[in-house]
């Protein structure tokens, strides 16, 4: 039987006036990957940030492992074992490599996860870790944020944007790597443009349309057509 791991009811969230979330439910089991799809501004990174305590103004349930978190605070969440790859890496430009990746390990949770398993999945880390993160290219700072997510040895993972602005090259290799990643039972949402891509790397999705659920399932399930008209909304 699945174990439910996330379970997410009528979450509603604002930004001051500005409604972004307009009562969204799902679940997520254990050793799952979820594809979230939409259109910019569909709600998509709201959605992650609601999980991991970054956006206060919302309603709603969040449950993780059976226990409510939607009142925590964001690094309580993290210690419970939720991280997030945020859009944009949001390195700290004053650490260096090594420095960033440390830092994700501090709330100490155990697991696999740690600086010589980081440096076996990314081996350039491991030659460029006294460098300033912000002095890498943009592919090798998006595996500096994953490794920095990773170190927290999360249950779920949450990866904002994953591809945005690398190049292809760049991007095959980081979905290449993406089995060995969310391995060993953990579970993952993705938040990706490249719909296909999503698509290929997950056993369900979601999408979204300003900021409601549009169509959701497994993605076999569902035509391509339906799945672009459920994007768009034609």
């Amino acid at each position: 039987m699945a174990e439910v791991l996330l379970a997410i009811e009528d979450l509603k969230a604002a930004y001051g006036d500005a409604k972004a979330l307009h009562g969204v439910s799902l679940t997520l089991n254990k050793g799952e990957t979820l594809a979230l799809i939409g259109s910019n501004g569909a709600g998509k990174s709201t959605l992650l940030k609601c999980i991991c305590g970054l956006v206060s103004n919302k309603s709603g349930k969040i449950g993780f492992k059976g226990e409510e978190i939607s009142s925590l605070l964001a690094n309580e969440i993290v210690k419970r074992g939720i991280a997030l790859v945020p859009e944009g890496r949001r390195l700290f430009p004053s650490l260096s490599v090594e420095e960033n990746l440390v830092l994700g390990g501090k709330v100490a949770r155990k697991g696999e996860w740690n600086l010589n398993a980081i440096y076996g999945l990314f081996p350039i880390l491991k030659e460029k870790r006294h460098q300033p993160s912000t002095a890498l290219s943009g592919g090798q700072q998006q595996m500096v944020a994953i490794g920095r997510a990773l170190m927290s040895n999360p249950e779920l993972l949450l990866l904002d944007e994953l591809s945005l602005g690398l190049a292809p090259i760049v991007i095959k290799d980081i979905y290449d790597l993406l089995p060995r990643i969310v391995g060993g039972g953990m579970s993952a949402i993705l938040v990706e443009q490249d719909v296909t891509r999503a698509l290929n790397s997950a056993s369900h999705f979601m999408c979204l349309q300003e900021g409601r659920v549009s169509l959701q399932g497994a993605p076999h399930d569902h035509s391509r057509e339906a799945i672009t008209r459920a994007y768009f909304g034609t």
